[in-house]
């Protein structure tokens, strides 16, 4: 059974970072692309980047582009998310998910297994 723990989140002020972790088990993390969405309240799941099975592809999406960095670390299973410079405008629930294969996508179907997610808030 695939599991995936994200941690991590919490209340920043803008212009603060945080480091979020996606601790995987159930499949063999280092065979698969891996990537993190958020949603905030009233809004759909959006994409915010992915990175491919052994790190050397990752995709952004614009309006995290140059503030957020994603990577893995295979032999400890997790996943991460540094966000720096973050706006108010980045409130959401994250969420980390595993990819159906080895290549990065930014297509929400080309997941299969989903966190629990966890919020993160960022006041003005």
């Amino acid at each position: 059974q695939v599991q995936l723990v994200e941690s991590g989140g919490g209340l920043v002020q803008a212009g603060g970072s945080l480091r979020l972790s996606c601790a995987a088990s159930g499949r063999t993390f280092s065979r698969y692309a891996m990537g993190w969405f958020r949603q905030a309240p009233g809004k759909e799941r959006e994409f915010v980047a992915a990175i491919s099975w052994a790190g050397g592809v990752t995709y952004y999406s614009d309006s995290v582009k140059d503030r957020f960095t994603i990577s893995r670390d295979n032999a400890k299973n997790t996943l991460y998310l540094q966000m720096n410079s973050l706006k108010p405008e980045d409130t959401a629930v994250y969420y980390c998910a595993t990819a159906r294969g080895q290549r990065a996508t930014i297509d929400l179907d080309g997941y299969d297994y989903w966190g629990q997610g966890t919020q993160v808030t960022v006041s003005s």
